[in-house]
């Protein structure tokens, strides 16, 4: 779940009015105090000037200039003024609060915005409005509190973050109750959280305050597995953000976002994917919520593969539109779900660079209701599986090649074994509280990173069967499993398919296939390979294949992930580079020769092809190629067996070097667009 957006001048605005009505006040007083009466003392009115930090009376021309600056995007020339204004004077609260705020908003760089923020506040260290006045540093003092409050909550000291806001309600009698709730909920001060999100409901008509208090209710009444009033908080969120914003880009997405995770929560899976819709229908650079990646990891979910990679596009255009201080706290958010695509589409490797980065890079959450730990655990979970699934497809890729050739194919496998086997150790150590465990495993689980049903299994081996029994037991006595108990006989089915137990995992398997939402596709496909898995060995063929095209057909990659090989029977024309081939198949992990199999036909005419079929001549896959004449016949074979398993085994989509390196993040990449490029983009996704 998130926090509102994070726009630097929220706190700010609550006392704009006020605290520029007394400065102009106090400045009228002295004026009259200090000059006689006369026409020379007159002035004409000026046009009310810009806003410069959020007040339109800054008077430093230092300030200004930084400033303009930053309005006119000019943000090199911003941060090379106001490292000149620090050089120059050190000593200057102006100064160091305004490196600070490019920085933070323009670099999102926040240890060293705090840095400069903590140097401001040494040297306006006031302590009633009297002094502040008499120092002509208000400004800087006041905006230097407001802002050290919001960097702490984005860095997760959330206890700091709440002693600022009580230092800015003491000094300047400002009222921020609207802004505490986040930190409670961060906190795990749930009641504290909701008796102070209904204190603004009491006592505040301001719109966007009453719905960042919805939203604290929202997420109180979750956290306390209350989700059907948790619904309805959030929806009133909503409603009181809607009626505030004057255009699509000023809406903010977290509230419609965090509606759809309460809906999930109550497994009302289309509602939530409305939800998100409605969200993709706004763009908003200052929002944390970025509604692309929950949608696409429902759409991954339901086995939904060409509108998941239309949803990964449109994800990248939203991203590239954020602020980068929203960058920074979701970043890894994106890495992670780009990551299951690519799993997926069977581009190990990238997963792997993609998680690689996101455990060596976390987020901060200060905005959102998981931790550090939490990302750390999906991520190398991830990790884990996607070195084991480069791991299989280096052993195809051997399968097709000789000894000596293969020598250096094999160290590579090997170390994608060894980094699997490191990351799986990880995941179990992040994983390793029983009461993290219990609430991980209920469906969609409150206030939690968002692990995909369809990964979460994986959690069983990392952890161990006997352990996991019981917690698995203790979460269903918990309720953990009540709205639907098909997600407790998928767990059971795991733990019995790592342990073997046949009859334990067609039993469970059935039961889950049975009760589980017609949502789960990737989840259902896991449960059918498993149980295909273990007809096969109890001689049950025909159910067996059925099983097993039931799993192939929902999630073609799902035999590679989980290393079953499909008993196939082996086929040719009777050619030489069909014997070739055979062999080729014969030899893969991902094929078991047996008569009682699946059909795989390999053919030299009209061009060279392997096909997979069922028993009754249905086709799975098929690869043709035609024979490259200046290549020798073992490498077409080689290219054609090898071709045909990167096919069968993933999406079956070609994503280029360079589509795969903005995929992983590279907003060096996307920076390069012009300005009216990046309109348009952003445009096509509003239009859209």
């Amino acid at each position: 779940m998130n926090n509102s957006k994070p726009n630097m001048w929220l706190l700010r605005t609550l006392a704009n009015l006020s605290l520029v009505t007394l400065l102009f006040s106090v400045s009228n007083i002295f004026a009259q105090d200090d000059a006689d009466l006369s026409l020379e003392n007159f002035e004409v009115p000026q046009a009310q000037p810009q806003l410069c930090f959020g007040f339109r009376d800054v008077s430093d021309p230092r300030a200004l200039a930084v400033c303009d600056a930053m309005n006119l995007d000019l943000n090199v020339k911003a941060r090379e003024l106001s490292e000149q204004w620090v050089r120059q004077e050190p000593n200057s609260p102006g100064a160091q609060f305004a490196l600070a705020e490019i920085l933070l908003t323009v670099e999102g760089n926040m240890p060293r915005a705090l840095f400069h923020l903590n140097r401001a506040e040494q040297l306006t260290n006031y302590n009633d409005l009297p002094e502040a006045l008499e120092s002509g540093n208000l400004q800087w003092h006041y905006l230097t509190l407001s802002q050290l409050s919001y960097v702490h909550q984005l860095m997760g000291d959330q206890s700091r973050s709440l002693e600022y806001l009580d230092k800015v309600e003491e000094v300047y009698e400002q009222d921020v109750e609207s802004f505490r709730g986040w930190p409670l909920i961060k906190l795990k001060q749930y009641g504290a959280a909701r008796e102070s999100a209904n204190l603004v409901l009491q006592n505040s008509d301001n719109e966007r305050e009453r719905a960042r208090a919805w939203n604290t209710i929202c997420a109180a009444d979750l956290a306390s597995l209350q989700p059907i009033e948790s619904l309805t908080a959030c929806d009133r969120a909503v409603s009181e953000d809607e009626g505030f914003a004057d255009s699509r880009s000023d809406f903010d997405t977290v509230y419609l976002s965090n509606a759809s995770e309460v809906a999930l929560s109550l497994l009302r899976i289309d509602e939530a994917e409305e939800y998100l819709n409605r969200a993709t229908r706004y763009l908003n650079a200052d929002s944390v919520a970025n509604p692309w990646i929950y949608k696409l990891y429902l759409l991954m979910n339901q086995g939904r593969f060409d509108e998941s990679r239309e949803a990964l596009s449109r994800m990248l255009v939203w991203r590239e539109a954020q602020e980068p201080i929203v960058n920074v706290m979701n970043r890894a958010e994106h890495f992670l779900v780009t990551a299951s695509f690519f799993l997926l589409a069977g581009y190990s490797k990238d997963a792997i660079k993609l998680t690689t980065t996101a455990l060596n890079q976390p987020d901060r959450n200060g905005s959102y209701s998981a931790d550090d730990a939490q990302k750390d655990s999906m991520a190398a979970l991830v990790n884990m599986m996607a070195n084991r699934l480069e791991y299989q497809i280096q052993l195809e890729k051997i399968s097709t090649m000789d000894f000596f050739d293969s020598l250096s194919t094999r160290v590579d496998a090997l170390s994608f074994q060894v980094s699997a086997w490191r990351s799986e150790r990880r995941a179990a150590a992040l994983f390793a509280e029983f009461d993290v465990l219990q609430n991980r495993l209920r469906p969609y689980a409150p206030l939690d990173v968002h692990i995909p049903e369809w990964i979460e299994p994986e959690i069983v081996g990392s952890i161990g069967t006997g352990v996991m029994r019981t917690i698995i037991e203790q979460a269903n006595s918990n309720g953990a499993f009540m709205l639907n108990s098909g997600y407790y006989h998928a767990y059971k089915t795991e733990v019995a398919a790592l342990d073997n137990d046949r009859d334990s995992v067609l039993r469970e398997g059935a039961a889950a296939l049975s009760q589980l939402p017609t949502q789960e596709v990737l989840l259902r496909a896991r449960l059918a390979a498993q149980m295909g898995k273990m007809a096969w060995h109890n001689n049950e063929y025909a159910e067996a294949l059925t099983l097993f095209e039931t799993a192939y057909q929902q999630d073609p990659s799902i035999l590679r992930r989980l290393s079953i090989s499909l008993p196939v029977d082996i086929t040719n024309d009777g050619a030489v580079f069909s014997d070739q081939v055979a062999d080729y198949l014969a030899g893969s992990p991902r094929f078991t020769q047996n008569p009682n199999g699946m059909s795989l036909e390999v053919s030299t005419s009209p061009d060279l092809s392997i096909c997979l079929k069922t028993r009754t001549d249905i086709i799975l896959s098929c690869y043709t190629m035609a024979a490259a004449e200046s290549e020798s016949s073992k490498w077409n074979a080689q290219q054609l067996t090898q071709m045909f398993h990167t096919q069968t085994f993933g999406l079956g989509y070609e994503i280029s070097q360079a589509q795969r390196s903005i995929l992983m993040g590279s907003s060096v990449i996307l920076s390069s667009q012009n300005g009216r490029s990046l309109q348009r983009n952003r445009k096509a996704v509003l239009d859209r």
